[in-house]
């Protein structure tokens, strides 16, 4: 079980999502990948980051199950506690969460070289 975000962290859910999928190695996919298309690795590993970047809301919304998972889990939290103190921690969890999801509208487009 992952432990709560410190509450002044605004990237703490983010590097959370990264360690949970840092566990699975997706290189072994990618040259599979690689010698079956003919196409070299690095060329297919960019593809995949500039796709994914690229794509900005569509990315978001194809993580809805995982994102909109952990915003209920901030308010069941909040609900069962039913403390003042409970409900500031979801909003500020979900305050977090809502803020990162805004940045992604705005993506940083690299140029090659970059």
């Amino acid at each position: 079980m992952t432990p709560d975000p410190p509450q002044n962290d605004p990237h703490a859910n983010f590097r959370a999502e990264v360690a949970c999928y840092s566990a699975a190695d997706p290189m072994p996919t990618m040259r599979n990948l690689s010698e079956l298309t003919g196409v070299p690795l690095r060329d297919l590993i960019r593809y995949v980051l500039v796709k994914y970047a690229a794509s900005a809301s569509d990315a978001l919304l194809s993580l809805d199950p995982i994102v909109f998972r952990q915003m209920r889990e901030h308010v069941a939290r909040a609900e069962s506690e039913d403390t003042d103190a409970a409900r500031l921690a979801g909003y500020q969890a979900l305050r977090q969460m809502i803020g990162w999801l805004g940045h992604v509208q705005d993506p940083v487009i690299l140029k090659p070289g970059e």
